[in-house]
């Protein structure tokens, strides 16, 4: 038995074959399309399939819609490996563009009290997808490797913001719809073909910001690869991922650009279904292993005014 658990909300994206090598335990996320709820995960559901599935609906004009976990799902999903004695690590979607790290806070408290003999770290990835992925599997390496749920948690508060992720939409739309930008703006972007380049920034509660755009989709890919050989540190040694929102074509255009640039290791999966659900199909996203977003003023220097996305559940 591991000396301690490791748990992530769905929104994590790891592939099952890595989830399960390194003992992971996913809480899932549940969607609505048109009317029917579903959950984003589950151990016997072929995700790849249902990823497709849930993006063609998206392209026919399907909304969908996600709800934020409450703290009781939590504990019920941490109890037992507390009751086996065992201390917990739990890593959420960034407190910036959800609710959920919050609720999980609630429920780390709750279950503190119940459980006062045991150590329970709930920690704020700021970041989606694959980037609170990395993070869970870097910490389960290091669990692995014969260090405490205590010693993972201070290395996660130190290291968080090394993780850096990138993305570019296909679709202005559904940023449209979370609110990100205007009707105009969307309109005006679609016609000229624009595409924009958006981060994780560095922010307490990271939030999704604008750090760029790019004439055509080639061109936003291309300059996400040209981000990643400026701020990557050690490309060749450590794991890259990348998450589509079914553009499997795009994403893997991408990972070759990525590998004349020095990456080796390269994780593509299908995006998650609860944040994939704010940015639609077509979406591609980069998260590596870089330098600090709290000690690099990217956003600043590369791009306009940087808002923040709006808080999703």
């Amino acid at each position: 038995m591991k000396q301690f658990a490791i748990f992530v909300d769905s929104a994590a994206n790891i592939p099952n074959d890595i989830r399960i090598a390194r003992d992971i335990r996913v809480i899932p996320f549940h969607y609505i399309v048109d009317g029917e709820e579903r959950p984003c995960f589950s151990e016997d559901m072929p995700f790849v399939e249902t990823a497709k599935t849930f993006y063609n609906a998206m392209r026919d004009g399907a909304e969908a819609k996600t709800s934020l976990l409450p703290a009781a799902v939590f504990e019920e999903a941490l109890r037992p490996a507390l009751q086996e004695g065992r201390d917990v690590l739990l890593f959420t979607l960034s407190s910036g563009v959800s609710g959920t790290h919050a609720q999980a806070q609630e429920a780390g408290r709750h279950l503190q009290e119940e459980f006062p003999d045991r150590k329970i770290f709930v920690l704020d990835s700021a970041n989606a997808s694959l980037g609170e992925g990395l993070i869970a599997i870097k910490v389960a390496d290091l669990r692995d490797m014969g260090e405490s749920a205590e010693a993972c948690a201070e290395w996660v508060k130190e290291n968080t913001y090394k993780m850096n992720s990138f993305f570019t939409v296909d679709d202005l739309k559904y940023l449209r719809r979370s609110g990100r930008i205007s009707r105009t703006v969307a309109i005006a972007g679609t016609l000229l073909n624009i595409k924009p380049i958006l981060q994780a920034d560095a922010s307490d509660n990271a939030k999704i910001v604008s750090c760029g755009r790019a004439r055509g989709r080639k061109k936003a890919l291309e300059t996400i690869a040209d981000i990643f050989a400026k701020r990557a540190v050690r490309p060749e040694s450590s794991t890259v991922a990348i998450a589509h929102a079914d553009c499997e074509k795009d994403a893997l255009y991408l990972a070759e650009l990525l590998r004349e640039r020095g990456a080796k290791d390269i994780i593509i999966e299908y995006y998650d279904l609860c944040t994939g659900s704010h940015v639609g199909p077509g979406c591609v996203a980069l998260f590596f292993w870089g330098k600090d977003r709290r000690k690099e003023a990217f956003a600043a220097e590369h791009a306009p005014a940087a808002h923040p996305l709006p808080q999703k559940s």
